[in-house]
């Protein structure tokens, strides 16, 4: 069963902006392997409310996609395992 997410991603900006920018890419195209992409809004870098892993400052990018219903767990769990992720939020939209 196909449904409409979308993930908000932070990216750590340790490694430069360039890093960021290869993360979502990486994710972008995994959720386009996976689904179809209705829409990315690039937020770029912000100030985070708190740290993460002493940082002050992340990068941000929402995209809005639809996929069968057992793809946002399997992005969820390469989420956890790829370094530079600082936070992601996966939400079904209502429709």
């Amino acid at each position: 069963m196909t449904g409409q997410y979308e993930v908000m991603m932070v990216f750590s900006l340790k490694n430069g902006e360039e890093a960021a920018v290869a993360l979502q890419e990486k994710f972008q195209g995994m959720i386009e392997a996976n689904g179809t992409v209705e829409n990315v809004d690039v937020w770029g870098k912000r100030r985070l409310a708190y740290l993460i892993n002493d940082e002050a400052e992340g990068y941000y990018v929402v995209v809005t996609f639809t996929a069968e219903s057992d793809f946002p767990a399997e992005l969820d769990r390469v989420f956890k395992i790829t370094d530079g992720v600082l936070r992601t939020m996966i939400t079904k939209k209502q429709g």
